[in-house]
């Protein structure tokens, strides 16, 4: 996808932001993927205790111009500080979450830095056993297709899709988790905060906070179902949005993996919550009549195309889900699916 000279100017426009300790933090706009952009962030911070620190936060998906995104923000960054600043110079790479736009970047920065890598433990199997991973999940998707309704055909291709640019990235070594280092790593504090990813953390450096997709200024971070992976689904989401409003009292600044800087996060929380008890209502009042996730997620999203028919599917099927969890649905055709020993369409209603 080409790009036009302004797009490539906005690109490399690095921001940079500042601590009321005196943190420094560049925010470093990468290409993830052709249709999605986000930010790295490069911390730079010195105490008594830990010393320097030169932090990555992220290190972009590694696929197509991303790497060099990540290379020319750097650059970029050398020119703001007057001295140069490369991968070589960090002392760590701390991952918000194991989705691959957001990890990546590691098969390229690995090789070039000395510097220990961080994850959570819930998304270290994402990055130290990706292959294992990727087949698992690959799956429980294929089933989750099935039982949603989707065509086989139909199914093949969005599992071909679901592969395509994560075939690309092989399993990394990992130095340390975040639990087994008490959730802190000199300044930087640590909350697990899963729901949108098993292992999502979100980061605070003072006032600041790295958020990762937990929190986004416009968008309400993509649901799946925990059908898929453990500690993923709507109820730990909304569970760990609670979680962190009282933890991130003080915060000024929420900084995301994606979209603008949040100045409100309480209200942001708010926002997010609401939309996603209207959808929940939405899918109750659906769901007066039998549907499978296939046809409820055209009634909520219309037509999509692209990736965007596996992400409107798995959110369909995270709301589903809670309400089932909840007891809300029953499945309509379960004297169908009794006499089925294979995977079939599972049609649900309201109770």
């Amino acid at each position: 996808m080409s790009m036009s000279d302004q797009d490539s100017r906005e690109l490399l426009q690095v921001k940079r932001f500042e601590t009321s300790f005196g943190a420094q933090i560049f925010q470093i706009p990468v290409r993830q993927f052709p249709i999605l952009r986000g930010f790295v962030y490069l911390v730079l911070t010195s105490d008594h205790e830990s010393g320097d620190m030169r932090v990555l936060i992220d290190s972009g998906s590694g696929f197509g111009d991303s790497n060099q995104d990540l290379e020319d923000g750097l650059e970029a960054v050398s020119g703001q500080l007057g001295h140069r600043i490369g991968l070589e110079d960090l002392t760590h790479v701390l991952i918000t979450h194991g989705h691959i736009d957001h990890f990546g970047g590691l098969s390229y920065v690995r090789p070039r830095t000395n510097a220990r890598v961080g994850v959570h433990e819930f998304d270290l199997r994402n990055l130290a056993n990706y292959e294992e991973r990727l087949t698992i999940v690959s799956r429980r998707l294929e089933n989750f297709l099935v039982e949603a309704g989707v065509p086989e055909e139909r199914g093949v291709k969005l599992i071909d899709l679901y592969k395509i640019t994560k075939s690309l990235f092989r399993s990394v070594e990992v130095q340390f988790t975040y639990e087994a280092i008490g959730m802190q790593l000199g300044p930087f504090r640590m909350l697990h905060v899963p729901g949108h990813c098993a292992g999502h953390v979100v980061i605070r450096l003072s006032e600041v906070l790295f958020s990762g997709d937990h929190i986004l200024k416009e968008t309400s971070p993509h649901q799946s179902p925990e059908h898929l992976a453990l500690f993923t689904g709507l109820d730990h989401y909304l569970e760990s949005l609670e979680k962190l409003k009282s933890w991130a009292k003080g915060v000024r600044l929420t900084l995301g993996g994606h979209e603008d800087p949040i100045e409100d996060l309480p209200g942001r929380i708010a926002e997010i919550k609401n939309l996603h008890e209207q959808r929940v209502a939405q899918v109750l009042k659906i769901l007066d009549q039998p549907h499978t996730i296939d046809e409820i997620s055209h009634i909520l999203f219309g037509e999509v195309h692209g990736y965007h028919v596996l992400l409107a599917l798995e959110e369909a099927g995270a709301h589903v889900e809670y309400l089932y969890q909840r007891g809300a649905l029953a499945i309509d055709n379960l004297t169908e699916l009794e006499s089925s020993r294979k995977p079939a369409a599972i049609y649900y209603r309201r109770l």
